[in-house]
């Protein structure tokens, strides 16, 4: 062996086999800091178990709990088990093994993506250097993006995000160096079975296929596999439009049979050539390859909704994960710093010139840097062939030392400084539960008193959390926040709570007798939406026969949103232009100097003068209410009127510690009256769930 190189065939694959498992560990152990952080904070347990930390998870859990216990029948936005593989795999894991569904949804992220430390280790043992892999793979399994969106607790279709097309492209790859069918062959099981584990990266596949197709035909135009590859490759990117499983079967069925008649019959050149040719165009057109990857950059990219002549608020425009990101913010989730994403990309461009094969990651490196501009969440694809891309450098760089022993000390310090920070990130990243034990237990509550086919209407934060906890359907949920939030938004910052109760059972009974259509487009069809909402108003207004019962949830931790909640609802719908400023600052008290109350946000409160100091600005101070919870969990209000002409109130909510600075339309909103102060129209509203944490109202109309 020439030690002046790195030569690493000598790995046998038993030892393969032990850098896997060993990888595998890291990664997984690495993901068990955030549960060693909660495990002992009973607000974090549920049925004995630590909760999800993510959101999206209970809707993937809600599809679980339909499959194994036939809940949620009703609700028409619930998916099954061959809609979604995290739902299927959910499902299998709790009926085979004896772990409850809680234990599963919790582990399962670290389980299942663990698993990329396979294909990273398979695609450098494809070179011959097996130990780049694994050196990759334990920075690739834990940088920052992929573990924030993989940790324990984050149950979500993200656990097959980087692993999958990873997969894939060690397949492709293969097929690029050992020139065997059957590689394709797997390539394209691989491709089918995508979508099935994460639709949502359909367009980087359909890039990966198509510059696949491309190296095939410039490196390799002469030789009958390569367009016999290109056909099964083709045939796996195009869509079947059936119904699932259906359509898998088909797909497979084809995949398979083209496989067969390639295999074993003596095609020409000319007629496999066309055959490509056909395919390509095929996926081409059945995938609508173009308008899907438009549709996924002008979403991410092009802010506002406008439905006929009205103009609603796009929830893009408030949505962190999809705005423009700072490239530190890029080089931190893609590799843990500057310097490491730095070192990424000129290792990837390295790699490129010595293995132009891996231009077939370009996609993943692209789509990584293309979140500066989209945001957050695509980052995490670039995670591992960025970690390749850096450990190779490592290793190229280490041919010009002399001294083995030297060579790997240098390549363990420079992975070591690479994955350094990544650790410290994800020490210090301890992000809580969904929801705290006692929000659980009101929703539990709730479930004990609604009926399955029932409605409780919130803010689309909680809608996935609501169905699986009380199961009852929602009007807007994490996937489905559309011109309805309006609708929401409008009942929560109302001052009419008979505009709340109208609008709340005209809005389920349109969705249901609909067909689940977007409300507010059929609310407003042909209407004018301001003399509407001024209908709703009145206790005459005809409502539709009641069919099912309406709740309204107002959690204490919607408060921190309120704002962004009433930005949706605050509008002119003819006009798309904000009906009003609303101002809505929650705070702590800071100190107190006399009369003075400093809150922490800089607001000054003179409650001698019943005047506010916000932004170097006096403002009088209408209406001054002090609530304190009682046993029952309802507030006990003390008001003080101030100044009849104030245009502020001002509540302190004493047993939160919290004292909110708002306008005076604010104060007497749904959310504010009904959950702050606990006051609401007994002839509209049956308090049903009463806690410091939420408040549940039934719609007696």
């Amino acid at each position: 062996m020439n030690n002046s190189k790195l030569n690493l065939a000598q790995v046998t694959t038993n030892q393969m086999l032990g850098l896997m498992l060993l990888a595998y560990a890291f990664s997984f152990a690495i993901r068990m800091i955030w549960v060693f952080q909660f495990q002992d904070n009973p607000a974090s347990l549920w049925n004995n178990e630590l909760m999800i930390n993510t959101n999206d998870g209970y809707f993937f859990a809600s599809g679980a709990q339909q499959a194994l216990d036939g809940l949620h029948m009703e609700n028409p936005r619930v998916f099954g088990i061959w809609d979604y593989g995290v739902i299927f795999f959910t499902t299998l894991f709790v009926k085979i093994t004896p772990f409850s569904l809680e234990t599963v949804i919790l582990y399962m992220p670290a389980v299942i993506s663990s698993l990329v430390v396979i294909p990273m280790i398979l695609i450098a043992r494809l070179y011959k250097q097996t130990l780049w892999g694994f050196f990759a793979a334990l920075l690739g399994s834990i940088a920052w993006s992929y573990y924030n969106r993989t940790m324990t607790g984050y149950y979500d279709t993200d656990m097959f995000s980087a692993m999958a097309p990873m997969f894939i492209l060690f397949f492709l790859l293969k097929s690029t160096i050992d020139f065997n069918l059957r590689s394709a062959l797997y390539a394209g099981i691989a491709i089918i079975i995508y979508p099935f584990l994460y639709d949502q990266g359909q367009a980087i596949v359909y890039a990966i296929g198509i510059i696949y197709g491309a190296y095939m035909l410039w490196f390799h135009r002469d030789d009958n596999v390569t367009y016999a590859s290109l056909i099964l490759i083709f045939i796996a990117l195009m869509p079947i439009g059936l119904e699932k499983p259906m359509s898998y079967l088909v797909h497979f069925v084809l995949l398979f049979g083209a496989y067969f008649v390639l295999k074993t019959k003596n095609i020409e050149q000319k007629e496999l050539m066309i055959g490509t040719g056909v395919a390509f165009v095929l996926f081409l057109f059945l995938g609508d390859v173009f308008g899907l990857i438009w549709t996924k950059v002008v979403s991410y990219t092009v802010k506002g909704t406008e439905e006929g002549t009205l103009h609603f608020y796009a929830v893009n425009q408030t949505v962190r994960e999809a705005g423009r990101i700072p490239f530190e913010t890029f080089a931190n989730r893609t590799s843990g710093s500057i310097f490491g994403v730095l070192v990424a990309l000129a290792g990837y461009v390295v790699l490129v010139i010595r293995r132009p094969a891996f231009i077939l990651a370009l996609p993943l490196i692209g789509i990584g840097i293309f979140s500066l501009w989209g945001g957050l969440r695509f980052t995490v694809y670039a995670v591992p062939v960025a970690a390749m891309s850096a450990v190779y450098l490592f290793f190229v760089l280490a041919e010009n030392i002399q001294d083995i022993k030297a060579k790997y000390v240098f390549i363990v310090v420079a992975t070591g400084l690479m994955i350094y920070p990544n650790i410290t990130h994800i020490i210090g990243y301890r992000v809580p539960t969904v929801l705290n034990k006692a929000e659980v237990q009101d929703l539990v509550k709730l479930d004990e008193i609604a009926d399955s086919k029932d409605y409780t209407l919130s803010w689309w934060d909680y809608g996935y959390p609501i169905w699986y906890y009380s199961d009852t359907s929602t009007l807007i949920d994490g996937g489905k926040h559309n011109n309805d939030n309006f609708i929401i938004s409008k009942i929560m910052q109302t001052p009419s709570q008979e505009l709340a109760a109208n609008l709340s059972r005209l809005a389920v009974e349109t969705y249901v007798d609909s067909n689940y259509s977007i409300v507010a487009n059929k609310l407003f069809e042909n209407k004018n939406p301001n003399t509407l909402l001024s209908e709703l108003k009145s206790d005459e207004f005809v409502l539709p026969k009641k069919t099912r019962d309406v709740y309204l949830y107002l959690p204490f931790r919607m408060m921190r949103i309120l704002p962004t909640v009433g930005v949706f609802g605050n509008l002119n719908l003819k006009t798309g232009k904000r009906e009003r400023n609303v101002h809505f600052y929650p705070s702590a008290p800071l100190n107190q100097n006399g009369a003075k109350v400093i809150l922490q946000n800089g607001i000054v409160f003179d409650t001698s003068k019943g005047e506010i100091d916000i932004g170097g600005k006096n403002k009088k101070v209408q209406r001054f209410d002090v609530a304190t919870l009682g046993k029952d969990g309802m507030p006990k209000v003390k008001s003080q009127l101030m100044h009849m002409d104030g245009d502020f109130c001002v509540v302190f909510l004493q047993s939160y510690g919290q004292m909110v600075v708002m306008d005076k339309e604010t104060y007497n909103s749904t959310y504010v009256q009904m959950f702050m102060l606990g006051k609401y129209d007994k002839k509209l509203f049956e308090l049903v769930v009463s806690s410091p944490y939420s408040k549940i109202y039934k719609v007696k109309k």
